[in-house]
């Protein structure tokens, strides 16, 4: 690290901000970056942290040893370089941890075409992707239940699928975005997909001058690459965001030019969309537009707009020039640069404009309110009217694993079926799918509800009977809508 740059920052009223260098490319980039904030002007002073690979390599299991979170907790904003993240044993990734602790729900990714400068069969793509943050898969909640069966969790709450979409709507209002498109999967996870659906139908209508469309995943992201123009801002569940805005960055030329936001009530994260790259570190060939275009949306946040035009307008400008770094040196390029001869390059045309690009005019930003995930009220009725067993079951006959789990049946219960991998297999199924050793047993009441007394004696039955059982999950109405699905078969 440079402490030239550092010193440069020191400026009376000056936005307190937390940087970290990152491993791999990161100290390369991060440094080319600050070059620029420098020499622009930038109104911030910055506090330097150490996360990653060291600290993972010494045994901090997050990568973030407690002297970093003082620092994010005093400046509540942290410009980030990628981070290595060491695959397998216990190590948890250090962006799921950050936005998780400082509850950045909201990841904002804009993916846009810098045709023909940058190569790219999608010359219109301008399109934003806000991504929930929090939720989903990336909960980090799975299991090892058999030998042969492993489960992941996917978590979605009312409130924080609310949440989200609320922020995507406002940021589309003060972006003066036209239309925002929800996707999701609700075909299929019908419980899950479908309550982040609905609560992008209610929270919506609150939004009427804004146009609104709804795209089932699998075709909304081929729809991103083969007609990215269709969209403006796209709002979506945590996994598919993560990939969309990939293809979506992918698509419009390359991964290294697209910077992101992290977004919270309390605090916020920039960084580069791309990973450490640990392959090309120390070569001095990184592309650092990814991270210099975080550092651009960070001063928006901080409102410092005259420098994030300054800024992007010279680094349009650059483009144009056909300065470029190796991942994107092409046809239209002039002149291949390195790392810091690129952020010179850049540098040597603050205050200039693009002359085919829209100049960029950021405006300063409203103080939007804090959006808070906010559970509604218990106005539905809960029941509990049964309750699934999942029971490990290998190598023998079905009909004996149903004579057992009928013969455990508490007097307020009945088994209706067992199935596998979600489809029925007992009773009264020709089925000829490869069977796991994970089967789930379902039981209802037989009168309108049952207790947690009466699950606790089908577990001692169950145990009593030599099944070895591995969870239960609890079923549930809410009013008369069930919060649980059919078996396909049942």
């Amino acid at each position: 690290m440079s402490k030239a740059i550092v010193h440069e920052f020191t400026r009376p009223q000056a936005h307190a901000i937390t940087v970290a260098f990152g491993d791999g490319i990161g100290p390369e980039i991060m440094d080319a970056t600050l070059y620029v904030l420098a020499e622009a002007k930038a109104n911030i002073q910055i506090e330097t942290i150490e996360v990653g690979q060291r600290y993972y390599e010494n045994g901090v299991s997050t990568g973030i040893p407690p002297m970093a979170w003082e620092s994010i907790h005093r400046t509540k904003v942290l410009l980030k370089a990628p981070i290595t993240t060491p695959q397998g044993g216990g190590y948890k990734s250090l962006n799921v941890t950050m936005r998780k602790t400082l509850g950045l729900y909201a990841n904002i990714r804009p993916c846009i075409s810098y045709y023909p400068y940058v190569e790219t069969k999608q010359p219109r793509m301008n399109l934003v992707i806000v991504r929930e943050n929090e939720e989903d898969l990336y909960a980090g909640i799975e299991y090892r239940q058999t030998h042969d069966a492993f489960q992941s969790v996917k978590i979605i709450t009312n409130s924080g699928a609310e949440r989200i979409h609320r922020y995507a709507f406002e940021y589309a209002r003060q972006n003066n975005r036209k239309k925002v498109t929800c996707m999701s999967k609700d075909n299929i996870m019908k419980l899950t997909d479908g309550c982040f659906h609905k609560a992008f139908d209610r929270i919506g209508a609150e939004y009427p001058e804004i146009l609104k469309d709804h795209y089932i995943i699998d075709i909304g992201s081929a729809k991103i690459a083969a007609k990215p123009h269709l969209f403006d801002v796209i709002v979506t569940e945590n996994l598919y965001g993560d990939i969309i805005s990939d293809i979506a960055a992918e698509v419009s030329g390359s991964v290294g030019l697209a910077g992101s936001s992290n977004i919270g009530a309390n605090y916020a994260m920039f960084e580069a969309i791309h990973g450490s790259a640990p392959d090309i570190a120390g070569k001095g060939i990184a592309n650092p537009s990814g991270l210099i275009q975080g550092a651009i949306m960070m001063l928006i946040h901080l409102n410092e707009v005259e420098t994030a035009n300054k800024i992007q307008n010279a680094w349009l400008r650059t483009i144009e020039d056909g300065i470029h770094t190796g991942d994107i040196f092409g046809d239209m390029s002039r002149e291949k640069v390195g790392t810091m001869d690129f952020a010179r390059a850049v540098v040597e045309r603050l205050g200039q404009e693009p002359d085919r690009f829209p100049t960029a005019k950021y405006k300063p930003r409203d103080n939007m309110t804090p959006i808070h995930a906010v559970m509604s009220p218990e106005i539905e009725k809960r029941s509990l009217v049964g309750v699934d067993l999942f029971v490990y079951w290998r190598d023998k006959p079905m009909d004996e694993l149903g004579a057992l789990l009928t013969k455990s049946c508490p007097d307020s219960m009945e088994i209706k079926m067992i199935s596998c991998k979600g489809l029925k297999v007992w009773p009264n199924a020709d089925v000829q799918m490869d069977f796991t050793d994970r089967f789930r047993a379902r039981y209802k009441a037989k009168g309108a509800t049952i207790t947690h007394n009466d699950i606790a004696t089908l577990m001692k039955n169950v145990a009593d009977a030599g099944v070895d059982f591995l969870k239960t999950e609890n079923l549930f109405m809410f009013d008369d809508e069930p919060g649980f699905v059919k078996s396909a078969g049942e």
